[in-house]
């Protein structure tokens, strides 16, 4: 099976926050759309959960703010899927500026996270086809990926 496409967006003016930046809520958006767009790759977009009313439901996400970003920044986000079971989703996100295979290609952020695939009634199965498919896309995870916030040293 082919990978996953990649999600490209451009920093939008009005997500510039009061530091000259792109602001963290802006960058979860922005992996958020990425997740739509992972959904529709496998076969879980919009039709699926109209004729379903099944989707994707996040249960944790984890986000590291590497770089700032400014505005009109050319933003590549690239999708790995990490594991998948009956019901269960684990997948990151890799935002770079500019295209990841460039020569001056800056990792800006990344974000993991677990997902249930959910119905009405609560957690359900993934159809066959749907789990296949995301069991083709399994990847070893990166380096990063696993890791918690550590403990905040105490100050005497």
């Amino acid at each position: 099976m082919s990978a996953l496409p990649l999600f490209r967006q451009a920093v939008r003016p009005e997500w510039i926050d009061y530091n000259g930046h792109m602001s963290e809520a802006f960058y979860v958006l922005v992996f958020g759309h990425a997740t739509d767009e992972m959904m529709d790759g496998v076969g879980l977009g919009p039709g699926y959960r109209e004729s379903t009313g099944c989707s994707l439901y996040t249960v944790e996400a984890h986000v590291r703010y590497l770089r700032e970003v400014g505005e009109g920044a050319p933003l590549t986000l690239r999708t790995r899927v990490l594991g998948v079971d009956a019901k269960k989703l684990r997948f990151a996100h890799e935002m770079y500026a500019g295209e990841p295979e460039a020569e001056d290609a800056e990792l800006v952020a990344t974000s993991e996270l677990f997902a249930l695939h959910v119905g009405a009634d609560g957690s359900v199965p993934f159809p066959a086809e749907v789990r296949e498919r995301l069991a083709s896309l399994v990847e070893e995870p990166p380096g990063w990926a696993g890791r918690a916030i550590g403990p905040v040293p105490r100050v005497a």
